[in-house]
This record gives structure tokens, sequence and C-alpha cells, in this order.
């Protein structure tokens, strides 16, 4: 983009996401927004933090109107945990990072074989309990690979050993599995529509499964993962749900889009999508003369389904230019400008030391668009 005289001051959209590890979504707007107006104080802006339904979800929604609703809840150790949901009308974002996200393990610490995600049907309970006709289920950053089983048992399933009974927690506890029942399932979510909001679209099983593909990032080793893998398949046999094991979001979170799916009767949607539509970013871009958008890491990932490739691609078919923040940026232009991105400014451009843009993120990116501001309005 190219500097030209302006009649009426610029109007920009900030909808970025959250900088992982540094700054939330709302802190990101929020430094952008400085940014700018010491550069170009007359410019009007509007911020919608976005998300993609992993971890951030939750406060993107609050930041955009929704009430922040708490319940106490069982954590991916077993431990209670405090965990939020958003409540707009009878919409509910309930995000499952919240109750079984890796955030909630102290640092080094990886349980991938007895995580659990009865926490989130505890959660999803309590959505439903406050009055919840939709909810819109953001599944992302688990530290668990249990196929959804802990959900499952929470809501009232029966996954049993072969004495009668429950499985224990987590994906490795599904090596013992005899007998499903999810007849006893919360009858109340018959009547809520559930709509499974993920970045990815992997199957449950397989090479590109939950195991296989997130199981690492975990804390899962080569044999933990057959292990997982495994148990995963057999879950979905004694369920007799291995046509849906396949789904697109079936191995999203470890697998609880598999419990999700068959479950609940959940819709899968790409979360970004979801998201901006509840959000209304359409409008919001429709106001905008420039779209800011980021993450904090913009790479191969960001072009499958992460929130700034959903910003640009619906700027781009509004016909609005679209500029990305990020703490590092590892694709090539060519790229960028394939998903609509005209330009990317990183924190890396002023800090090379990536400990460090971590560590000062916000007056990194506060400088940042300060000079995006400078070379773009």
């Amino acid at each position: 983009m190219t500097t030209t005289a302006r009649t009426t001051p610029a109007r920009v959209l900030i909808a970025a996401d959250k900088f992982k590890g540094s700054l939330t979504a709302v802190e990101v707007a929020e430094r952008v927004t400085a940014g700018i107006r010491k550069a170009r104080p007359e410019t009007e802006i509007e911020a919608v933090p976005v998300a993609d339904g992993g971890d951030g979800t939750v406060a993107a929604a609050v930041a955009n109107g929704f009430e922040r609703h708490e319940a106490e809840v069982t954590g991916p150790l077993g431990a209670p945990v405090t965990a939020a949901f958003a409540l707009r009308g009878s919409t509910a974002v309930v995000e499952m990072a919240e109750s079984s996200g890796l955030q909630h393990l102290p640092p080094g610490v990886f349980v991938p074989l007895t995580a659990t995600t009865y926490g989130a049907g505890e959660l999803l309970l309590a959505a439903v309990e406050a009055g919840a006709r939709t909810i819109i289920f953001g599944v992302g950053g688990s530290a668990s690979t249990d196929g959804g089983a802990g959900m499952l048992d929470a809501l009232g399933a029966k996954l049993l050993d072969r004495d009668g009974d429950p499985v224990p927690y987590g994906g490795g506890g599904l090596r013992e599995l005899v007998s499903a029942d999810l007849s006893g399932l919360d009858p109340r979510f018959k009547k809520v529509d559930v709509v499974l909001a993920s970045d990815v679209d992997n199957p449950l099983t397989g090479v590109k499964g939950a195991a296989a593909v997130y199981g690492p990032q975990k804390g899962a080793s080569e044999e933990d993962v057959v292990l997982l893998d495994t148990a995963l398949t057999h879950l979905a046999e004694v369920l007799g749900e291995t046509e849906a094991a396949g789904a697109p979001g079936a191995g999203a979170a470890g697998g609880i889009g598999f419990a999700a799916l068959v479950g609940l009767g959940a819709r899968f949607r790409p979360g970004i999508e979801v998201l901006m539509e509840e959000l209304d970013v359409a409008s919001a871009i429709g106001r905008a003369s420039l779209v800011i958008t980021g993450e904090g890491s913009l790479d191969e990932q960001t072009l499958h389904g992460k929130a700034p490739a959903g910003v640009a691609a619906a700027a781009r078919d509004a016909g609005k230019p679209v500029l990305a923040v990020c703490g590092r940026l590892a694709i090539g232009e060519k790229a960028l400008k394939a998903a609509g991105i005209a330009r990317a400014y990183a924190l890396t451009d002023l800090e090379a030391d990536v400990g460090r843009c971590m560590a000062e993120a916000g007056p990194l990116l506060e400088a940042l668009a300060q000079r995006l501001a400078e070379e773009n309005l």
C-alpha cells in the first residue's frame, strides 16, 4: 500500500487474534490502536477481537458484548478449576480449553494418557443451565486425547470396563473400555443446537488423526501415540461409530470433536466462520477502509482455517485492503497475497530476539502499529 492524500480520515478495523503466550486478542487491539493514534490521531478505529475456536474464544466473545459466566469444573488433571463461558441471549460460547486445556497444567508437565475432558462436559451443562439453546463449542488447545470420553461421562454416558466400573480418565483408560451406553446423556441437549467450532478438520484416528498429529504437542511419545490411536479406534468401535470417526473435525482437540458429533449431534464448522458470523465481523468490514488482522505466528497453519485467513478472505470479498501484524512471519509474500493480505508487519522486524519479542510484545506491537500507520494511512 502507498500513502495517498485523504479528504476524510481513514476508518480502520482491527480484527486480530491473540499473540499466544504474550497478548490476548483484546490487548492486541489496544496496542495496535495506541500505535495508530500516535501516528494518525485523526483515524477512526473499530476493534473486533476475533478467535477461531481455540483458547481465547470466550474472551473474544466477551469483548464483543457477551456476558462472562464462571463455573467450577474438573480440570484435565482431575482437580477443580474455574472455567468461563460466554452468554448472550440464548447463545453460549463454550471453550473447551477453559476447562480441559494445556493452560491448566503446570509448566513443563504433560499427561497425554490421563488428561480428561470431564470438565468440558460440566461446562456445557453449566451453559445449558444458564439458558443456552445454541452452543458454539470452540475446541482447541486441549491437554487431552481421550476422544471426548470424559465429556460424555460428565453428560451422563456410561463407559464401563469388564467389571462394570467407569473406565479411568484419559485416552489411556479407553484400553479398558468394554461397553458404552449413551442413552443416559442429559436429554436437554436434544433441544440444544451444538456447533463444533474448530480450526482443524482432522479425523479421529490414523496418520492425520488426533493422536498422530497433535499427541506429541501434548507430551505423547511415539509409543504413547500408538497407544492413544489404538484406544481412540477402540472407542469408535465400541460405540459403533467408526464412520463418524472419519468425519471432518472428529479429531479436533484430542478427539472431543468425535464425542460432540456422535453424542450431541453437533454440526462441524470452521471456527473463524462461526465466530465472525456471531460477532458480525462482515458489518465491521463494510464500515472500514482498511482491515488489520493478525496473530502471534503467521505461518502455513494460518492459511488453513486460522482467524487471520478468515478475516482476510472476508475483507477481500468486500474489496477492502488488509494488513497483518504478527510476532513472527514464516510465509512469503506470494502466500500472503494469495490469502488476501497485502503486507505483514512482524515484531521480529523490530527485535530479532524471539524471546524478547514475547516478553515485550505490547510495546513492540505499539511501535509496529505506529510504523504501519505512518506507511499506510
